[in-house]
This record gives C-alpha cells, sequence and structure tokens, in this order.
C-alpha cells in the first residue's frame, strides 16, 4: 500500500516535471536540472557583489566603515572585502554539499532540497555573506590562504572535465557506429584546429614578443608550440592511435590558456603592449571584464555537472537507475564551492595583499604562473590519459606471460 502511494506520488511529480511551467517548477522544487541555473545565478550575483565591493566599495558602502572588524573599511573592501564575499559564497555551496552528497535518487528530501526550498536557501545565502562581513579579519585572512589551495583544486577539476570531453568526442567519432560518417568532420575541425593554433601562436610572438629581449615570453610561446607537436607525435603513435582530432583541440585549449597567462602579465612590462594598450579604462576593458566574468561562471556551471568526468570506466557501463538523479548534486555543490575561491583569486590576481586596478581580472605575475602551470599540468594529464591504457595492456601481458 505504501509503495503504490510512493508510487502515485512519483508520477505525480513527474507530471509536474515534465508538463509545468518553469515558474511553477521553480515554486514546487520538481525540476533538478532547472536548480542548476537558479545555483549558477546566485554564484554570478556573488561574483558581482565581490567585484563592486573591491572596485566602488567605499561609494557604495559606505557603513561598512563603521563595522568593528572593517578597520575603518580597509578590513572590508579591495582586496579583503572580495575574500568576505568569496567566504560567504564558498560557505553557501560548503553546506549545500554536505547536505547533498552521496544522494543516488531523486524523489527523497535530499533531493527536494537541492531542487526546491527556494526562499529557505536564498536566505541562507544571504546569511552568510552578511555573516563574513561580521567575521574577524584574521579568519578571513586565513581563507584567503586556503582558498590558493582551493583555487587550484577547482583548476584541476575543471582541466579533467575539459580534457574528459575532448576524449569522449574523439571516441565517438571513432566509434564503429561514426567512424565513416564523422571522418570528413572530424578532419575539417582537427585542421581548422590546427590552423588556429598556428596563427594563435604567430599572433602572440608579435603582440608579446616583439623584441628579442622578450625572453619570458619567447620561451613561454615557444614550449607552448613544442607542447603542441609532442601532444601531436604522442597521439599519432602507432601504439596509441588517437588521431589528430584531440591533440588539435587540446593545441586550441592550451595556446588559449598562453594567451591568457601572457595577458595576465603587469601593464607596465615593456613586453606586453596590448595591457600598455588597453591601460585606460575604455569600453573595450570593460567588455573584456564582463566576457572573463561571465566566462568563468559559465565554467563553473559546466564543470559542476560533470561529475562523469571523475567516474571508473566500469562504473559508466552500468545501467542507469529510472530515478537515479542526473548528476552529482555533492560533486555539483563541490565545484561551486572550490569557484568561490577561484573567483576571489582572480579579482585579487592570486595575491591578498594585491591592490588591483578597477575592470580588471586575473592581473599580475602570480596569475601568469599560475596559468603557465595549469597549460603545462594540461598536457601531462592528457599524456597520461593516452600513455595508461598502454602500459596497463602492457603489465596485464606481462603478468600472464609470466
Amino acid at each position: 500500500m505504501e509503495s503504490g502511494l510512493g508510487s502515485n506520488n512519483r508520477n505525480e511529480r513527474q507530471w509536474v516535471f515534465k508538463d509545468d511551467s518553469w515558474f511553477s517548477q521553480f515554486r514546487n522544487g520538481s525540476n533538478p536540472w532547472m536548480a542548476r541555473y537558479v545555483y549558477a545565478l546566485i554564484f554570478l550575483v556573488s561574483n558581482l557583489l565581490a567585484w563592486g565591493v573591491r572596485d566602488y566599495g567605499r561609494n557604495a558602502f559606505p557603513e561598512m566603515e563603521k563595522l568593528k572588524n572593517c578597520q575603518g573599511g580597509r578590513g572590508c573592501l579591495g582586496a579583503e572585502g572580495v575574500l568576505r564575499v568569496s567566504f560567504g559564497c564558498f560557505a553557501f555551496y560548503f553546506i549545500m554539499f554536505l547536505s547533498s552528497a552521496g544522494n543516488p535518487r531523486m524523489y527523497n528530501c535530499r533531493d527536494s532540497w537541492h531542487s526546491g526550498w527556494w526562499s529557505a536557501k536564498i536566505g541562507l545565502w544571504i546569511a552568510v555573506t552578511v555573516t563574513s562581513f561580521l567575521i574577524p579579519t584574521f579568519v578571513i585572512q586565513i581563507y584567503g590562504e586556503i582558498a590558493h589551495f582551493g583555487a587550484g583544486v577547482f583548476l584541476l577539476v575543471q582541466l579533467v572535465s575539459v580534457i574528459s570531453f575532448i576524449t569522449w568526442l574523439n571516441d565517438c567519432c571513432q566509434s564503429d557506429k561514426n567512424a565513416e560518417r564523422c571522418h570528413i568532420h572530424v578532419m575539417l575541425i582537427a585542421t581548422v584546429a590546427y590552423i588556429i593554433c598556428i596563427i594563435g601562436i604567430i599572433m602572440m610572438y608579435i603582440w608579446y614578443a616583439p623584441e628579442p629581449s622578450c625572453l619570458l615570453n619567447i620561451f613561454f610561446i615557444t614550449w607552448t608550440l613544442v607542447l603542441l607537436q609532442l601532444m601531436t607525435s604522442v597521439s599519432l603513435h602507432p601504439k596509441i592511435n588517437s588521431g589528430f582530432l584531440t591533440p588539435g583541440l587540446m593545441g586550441l585549449y592550451v595556446v588559449f590558456i598562453c594567451w591568457c597567462a601572457i595577458r595576465s602579465e603587469p601593464a607596465g612590462e615593456s613586453c606586453n603592449r596590448k595591457a600598455e594598450a588597453s591601460n585606460k579604462t575604455d569600453w573595450l576593458t570593460i567588455i573584456s571584464f564582463v566576457v572573463a566574468l561571465l566566462s568563468m561562471v559559465i565554467a563553473t556551471f559546466s564543470t559542476g555537472i560533470d561529475s562523469q568526468c571523475f567516474q571508473l570506466q566500469f562504473r559508466k557501463k552500468e545501467a542507469r537507475a529510472e530515478d537515479a538523479v542526473p548528476y552529482g548534486y555533492g560533486f555539483f555543490h563541490f565545484v561551486f564551492a572550490t569557484g568561490a575561491m577561484y573567483f576571489a583569486m582572480l579579482l585579487i590576481g592570486w595575491n591578498t595583499h594585491h591592490t588591483i586596478k578597477k575592470w580588471t581580472i586575473d592581473v599580475g605575475w602570480t596569475s601568469t604562473w599560475v596559468r603557465i602551470v595549469n597549460e603545462w599540468l594540461a598536457v601531462c594529464v592528457y599524456l597520461w590519459m593516452l600513455v595508461a591504457p598502454v602500459i596497463l595492456r602492457w603489465r596485464q601481458t606481462t603478468s600472464e606471460a609470466a
């Protein structure tokens, strides 16, 4: 009898899930897919609040200077203000992580908490954000140091997610079902990717290495070219034979990271003429800032729903239960929690004592080296994902022969 009632309730909720308007789904908390966008919107508002506190805090929030822990505004505005907003955002998503992690099924209390109860959760987010401005300064400073590590974890998760998507796309195109149909498309995409990579590298030489004395930029760009060649050579090795698509797309990724790294160099550097040209705040600087901010939110969002990239292969082959959650709730909130640390590092240039210019994001030598190390790590992870199956097969063959 109870199972029959449960089945009826489930069917009713599925009907709401499919047929109701988005507003009704928001009010009833019946759609975990729609919930992702609400969490992303909360994350975006936190980003905007952190930027506002950093750039316009003294004019927009003069009452903060009266708070005991703000030390005349110095402890709640600027870089430390960014950390306080980040701490509130991190606390909200970490609470959501603790309350929803490990939930494998829909239509239970934790699923309802994740997908609904928006009034309570928005109130919780506001409460932890306000509380973050009442916390002593030394706690925020400790959080700032921890945020360096958390932001690194976010970059690693994002990196694995991107590489997993690229390898998944390549496997789909090389499967027996799609090999003949996708052959021309794969060659076209790979060719375009390599052309863009070469053009990007040439443009970086022109823009960021105009003189022989720009040794560091020349090294960054040349090493990126070497890594592109290395990825292509390993991918085309007879024992791996992954084709041109994955190294081409990975080449786009590492060239983009290298470009971001060099753009993060301080504007005073003579080799970074593009930074000198954009030293004045104009519409192009503002658009670049807005695009960078939205890109960070989109990257966090897309990484958060990709929990499959960290599951083992044999688990991916298991049949999916009818009432299984559409994505890992715990992983989703974990990515947003580390993303809160990441956006703080971008807004303060990875330096808790750094004064950053208005309408800028991720600027400074620390930001540059973080990007460069991220590029090199991406290539290492990609090469390992190519070589690991070969090593595993070799070990299995050796053990069987013994």
